[in-house]
């Protein structure tokens, strides 16, 4: 088995790790009902989809 031949820096060690950060999700608004909601999805709370409803939801859940 492949080991390493000498410890690496700490500075290879932060470059190698430099793309590990969360990033904050992309969020939209929606057009019709003006949500926050995720792009490419449906927005849960008027059920619409790039202009035009996809399903239909009933009021008495809300």
């Amino acid at each position: 088995m492949a080991l390493p031949k000498r410890r690496q820096s700490h500075s290879k060690t932060h470059m190698r790790r430099s793309h590990d950060a969360l990033k904050a999700p992309n969020v939209g608004v929606c057009g019709e009902c003006g949500e926050p909601k995720m792009p490419h999805r449906l927005c849960g709370s008027c059920g619409t989809y790039k202009g035009r409803e996809v399903i239909k939801l009933d009021e008495d859940f809300e």
